[in-house]
C-alpha cells in the first residue's frame, strides 16, 4: 500500500536521537501518512508528549496501564490498528526486549502483540551496536520479520565515531515506503489470527550472493591498484535483502563500513580471490555484483617494495583480471536465476551499460554517474538506472538504503513473475 493514507504507529525509545523523532512525524504527515505515538519513559527525558502531539495531531501514549486506553484494551488496539510500525530511535533496551520477548512497558508490549511489519531505526552508542548481545538480538529480530534502517556511521553524542546514529528522517520515510509495499502479518500456527490475503517477505527463501567494495591488487607489500569504492551501496543491498527474508552471503573487498548484522560475510583482497570465493558461495538464486573490480593486476607483484631510483619508473607489466560477473552469467550449470552487474560510469552512463549488459550476458544492469562531481563514490546517495532487455527504468537521486530497498523489492518482482 502506498504511504499516503497509511496509518503509522511510531514508538520513540530514549536516546539523544529522540529530537529527529520530531521531524520524522512531519516528514510522514507530509506525504500524507497519520502517525500515532508511543513515547517510552526514557523517550520522555529527551522529547516531550506535547511536542509529538503538536506534530502528530493525535493524543501520545505513554502508560501501559492507563486506565481511559485500557479500559478498552487499548495496547491492543494501537498494535492492531496500524499499518506499520516504527521504532525510532530503536535503543539496544527496545531491542533486546523485543527479542527475547519481553513486555513490562507499554512499547515492549506493543512489539510483542502487533501482527504488523516493524521498521527499526537502530540509535545508540557504537560498542553497544557492535556487542555481540546487540548482534545477537538483531539477528533474531531479522529471523522473525523485523526490518531495519540503519544505524549509519558519524560522531556520536559522546564524542566517539562510528556506527550507532540514527538514520536520517527521510531515510525512513523511503524504508517505510518499501516496507508498505511488502506489507504482511507476523506469521502465526498455521489457521491462527493469519489475515486473508497477506503477502510474503519478497525475497523469503531465495539465496543471495552479492560482491561489495574494491578489490586491491597489490604491486609490492605496499602498494596496490584499486578502485574508488566504499562499499555502502553494496552493503546497503545485502540489508536489505536480510530485511526481505533471503539467505544473504556477502563478499566483501577491503572496506571500512561494518559487516551488515544477520548477513554471512567472506573478506577478501584480489579479484581472484573473490572469484573463488564467489564460485564457493553459489549456487544461488540471485547473484548481484555491487564489487568494483579491478580490470586489471601485476603480472607479478614485487616481494620487496620498488624503490626509486636514477633509472625511469618501472614498468608494471598489468595482465587482466578475471571478468566474475561475466563468469557467473555464463555458467552452463548453476547459473543463478537472476544475475545483477553493475556499471559505475564517467560519461554515456546508459549507453555504456546497455552494451555492457549484453557483452556480459547478465539480466539487469544497475548504471550510476560517478564522476567525481556527482559524490556517488564514498557518498551516501546514489542515482541509478536499472537497464535490462526491455528497456530503462531511471531514479531519483536517493539514499543509498533507498536504493537498495527499491532494488531488493523490484527483485522479489523480477523472482515471482510479477509484471
Amino acid at each position: 500500500m502506498p504511504l499516503k493514507s497509511s496509518r503509522i504507529l511510531l514508538i520513540v525509545g530514549g536516546g539523544i536521537a529522540a529530537y529527529k523523532a520530531l521531524d520524522l512525524v512531519r516528514r510522514l504527515r507530509e506525504r500524507g501518512a497519520s502517525v500515532r505515538a508511543v513515547l517510552t519513559q526514557a523517550g520522555a527525558q529527551f522529547v516531550t508528549p506535547l511536542s509529538l502531539a503538536a506534530l502528530s495531531g493525535q493524543s501520545v501514549h505513554q502508560d501501559l496501564f492507563s486506565l481511559t486506553d485500557e479500559a478498552e484494551m487499548g495496547h491492543i488496539e494501537l498494535s492492531r490498528d496500524a499499518d506499520l510500525v516504527i521504532v525510532a530511535p530503536a535503543t539496544a533496551d527496545l531491542l533486546a526486549k523485543a527479542a527475547n520477548g519481553l513486555a513490562n512497558d507499554l512499547a515492549s508490549t506493543l512489539l510483542l502483540a502487533t501482527d504488523k511489519r516493524v521498521l527499526a531505526a537502530p540509535a545508540m552508542n557504537l560498542r553497544m551496536w557492535l556487542h555481540p548481545a546487540t548482534r545477537r538480538n538483531v539477528a533474531t529480530l531479522r529471523g522473525d520479520g523485523m526490518l531495519f534502517v540503519g544505524p549509519d556511521d558519524g560522531e556520536m553524542a559522546c564524542g566517539e565515531y562510528g556506527p550507532g546514529r540514527m538514520a536520517e528522517p527521510l531515510t525512513i520515510v523511503a524504508a517505510a515506503e518499501a516496507a508498505l509495499k511488502t506489507q504482511t502479518a507476523i506469521p502465526l500456527p498455521l489457521g491462527v489470527g493469519v489475515r486473508p490475503g497477506a503477502t510474503d517477505l519478497p525475497l523469503k527463501g531465495r539465496r543471495v550472493v552479492i560482491t561489495s567494495g574494491p578489490t586491491h591488487e597489490p604491486i609490492d607489500p605496499v602498494r596496490y591498484i584499486a578502485n574508488r569504492s566504499s562499499g555502502k551501496q553494496g552493503h546497503a543491498i545485502a540489508r536489505a535483502a536480510a530485511a526481505a527474508g533471503a539467505e544473504v552471503v556477502l563478499i566483501s573487498g577491503p572496506v571500512s563500513v561494518p559487516d551488515p548484522v544477520g548477513v554471512a560475510v567472506t573478506h577478501v583482497e584480489t579479484a581472484r580471490e573473490m572469484l573463488a570465493a564467489v564460485e564457493g558461495a553459489l549456487p544461488a538464486d540471485v547473484y548481484i555484483g555491487a564489487a568494483a573490480v579491478a580490470d586489471w593486476r601485476v603480472g607479478s607483484a614485487q616481494a620487496q617494495k620498488l624503490k626509486k631510483g636514477a633509472s625511469a619508473p618501472p614498468a608494471l607489466g598489468l595482465v587482466e583480471n578475471p571478468d566474475i560477473l561475466a563468469t557467473v552469467a555464463g555458467r552452463k550449470s548453476g547459473r543463478p536465476g537472476l544475475v545483477v552487474g553493475f556499471a559505475a560510469e564517467t560519461n554515456d552512463v546508459i549507453a555504456h551499460a546497455q552494451q555492457k549488459l549484453a557483452r556480459k550476458g547478465c539480466d539487469l544492469i544497475v548504471a550510476n554517474d560517478v564522476s567525481p562531481a556527482t559524490g556517488v563514490m564514498g557518498g551516501d546517495r546514489n542515482t541509478v538506472h536499472l537497464v535490462g532487455p526491455t528497456g530503462v527504468e531511471s531514479w531519483p537521486d536517493l539514499p543509498k538504503d533507498e536504493v537498495a530497498a527499491r532494488l531488493v523489492a523490484h527483485l522479489g518482482k523480477l523472482l515471482s513473475g510479477a509484471p
